[in-house]
């Protein structure tokens, strides 16, 4: 069932709310305790560690993955010039920092939240065509769940902080 209610988007599953919410100050405590395990900690940045560079830059906006009230994931918006690597479309939007809690994986959240991202995106940012990320080419787990998301992969790579990306789009047209 959805509800658009409090500029979320809300679907029940059989254990929960799950939702996309944009970052407010309740959410900060849970976040700044995130914890990934070793081989997905090299591929993403913790909610602690974007959360203040997200707040204090205008084009960059926090997403919340609640399950009912509990932050459980988190990623990034980012908007403006920096698309420009990984789409020619100005009207693009990249998504990066995803993760979910290390003590909230294996529930199906990070695939709710990537399945929800798109009806989120149209909602709260008319005008934007396209939502664009990297993944790492070695990140299989991740490259998965976006592509199972709707993500598909352009065919272009870039060399990130730690090793070759794949460019992966989602169409919102």
């Amino acid at each position: 069932m959805r509800n658009d209610t409090y500029g979320s988007d809300t679907y029940e599953t059989k254990e929960q709310i799950v939702q996309l919410s944009f970052y407010r100050g309740e959410h900060e405590a849970a976040l700044r305790a995130f914890e990934l395990p070793e081989e997905q900690a090299r591929f993403t940045a913790l909610p602690g560690e974007v959360l203040e560079l997200s707040l204090n830059d205008e084009n960059r906006y926090p997403v919340v993955i609640l399950a009912g009230d509990m932050p459980v994931g988190f990623f990034v918006l980012h908007r403006g010039e920096v698309t420009a690597p990984f789409s020619d479309n100005p009207n693009a939007i990249l998504l990066r920092a995803l993760s979910v809690n290390q003590a909230h994986q294996g529930r199906g959240y990070a695939k709710r939240g990537m399945q929800d991202a798109a009806a989120f995106v149209m909602e709260h940012f008319p005008g934007v065509e396209e939502i664009v990320l990297a993944v790492n080419e070695r990140n299989l787990v991740a490259k998965r769940l976006y592509e199972a998301s709707g993500f598909r992969d352009t065919g272009r790579q870039r060399l990130g902080p730690i090793g070759m990306q794949h460019i992966l789009s989602l169409s919102l047209e």
